[in-house]
């Protein structure tokens, strides 16, 4: 069990370097609106991200099934890697507070676990808020991970061994997919995978005090995410838009689960707590909190070198499903 309180190592010199680059360019995420926000993480992705490695396949799709009357396809994009396979299965949730990000901004770090691990990825281009508030992200996160389950093998996909991971609001996702798959029956998910997850609403937590500013990602940020998320505040006490709010017996039957936090992230300790949770109802849990990283350091890896080690240990985690 995790029962110590996850620490701050010495700050990485290469995050250093990462976050005087984002001072320098004055990235804030919390803008006036969505759109100069999403604007603001294309920046830093642009600044922080490494040339693209090349994988077997990378392919644009479209998931149609078991959408709402009306609603637009899911975009998707399939990374697998040369060969036949069968390779690891994996849905995949961007980061980006609900709000922003998208295949785009998380291409480099997919294309990195589809060849790292040797893994199909499924990167799932859910409905954003504030144009889309919760439970769009969460539904459209589920049906992808079903066309996941369903079609993954034309690519190669060893579809009994499907993960869902995703960073941040995608960790978020993939543990409430999980939920969701859990109480639906379906699909059959190996293993969890949950790299900085947001798991509540504004519990007081001492991460976010302590790394509330000057480590990229602010607790203001946090603040105008979940309220771009967050229509009704009656919702964010649902377990399927927080998953810290289910019940143990809920999160009992929920698969085995890896979760990362950084010491310098203000999400760190609810990571750290969803972790706990877990592993006290019963769940099989691999824990890992990288002392001297900041939030999404998985994305820096153009400056960041450590990150490179993260993404190793996401792909280890991809081969346990």
């Amino acid at each position: 069990m995790f029962d110590d309180q996850p620490e701050r190592g010495e700050l990485d010199e290469h995050v250093e370097n990462m976050l005087d680059l984002l001072n320098d360019y004055d990235i804030t995420l919390a803008q006036d609106t969505a759109e100069e926000s999403r604007q603001q993480l294309e920046i830093m992705v642009d600044l922080a991200g490494d040339d693209p490695v090349e994988v077997g396949t990378v392919e644009n799709v479209e998931i149609e099934e078991g959408l709402e009357e009306g609603q637009d396809p899911i975009p998707a994009r399939v990374y697998a890697p040369a060969g036949d396979g069968p390779f690891p299965t994996v849905a995949f949730f961007h980061g980006g507070g609900f709000a922003i990000g998208d295949v785009e901004t998380h291409d480099n770090l997919c294309r990195l676990l589809c060849d790292r691990a040797e893994a199909v990825i499924v990167s799932i281009d859910y409905r954003l808020a504030p144009e889309h508030p919760w439970p769009a992200a969460a539904k459209d996160a589920y049906q992808g991970a079903l066309w996941t389950a369903r079609n993954a093998d034309e690519w190669g996909g060893d579809t009994d061994r499907l993960s869902v991971c995703g960073d941040s609001a995608g960790g978020n996702l993939s543990a409430v997919v999980s939920l969701m798959a859990a109480e639906r029956g379906m699909p059959d998910i190996s293993r969890q995978i949950l790299l900085y997850p947001a798991t509540t609403y504004m519990d007081p937590m001492l991460s976010r005090s302590q790394n509330g500013t000057g480590y990229f990602i602010t607790a203001h940020d946090l603040l105008w995410f979940a309220n771009q998320y967050i229509e009704d505040e009656i919702d964010a006490h649902h377990q399927w838009a927080f998953p810290m709010n289910a019940r143990q017996d809920k999160l009992a039957e929920t698969p085995p689960a890896f979760v990362m936090t950084c010491g310098y992230d203000p999400l760190r300790d609810e990571g750290h707590a969803y972790a706990t949770r877990l592993a006290e109802a019963g769940v099989d849990v691999e824990y890992s909190n990288h002392e001297s990283m900041v939030h999404a350091f998985l994305n820096m890896e153009g400056i960041v070198d450590h990150a490179y080690d993260g993404i190793d240990e996401v792909a280890e985690q991809i081969h346990k499903a």
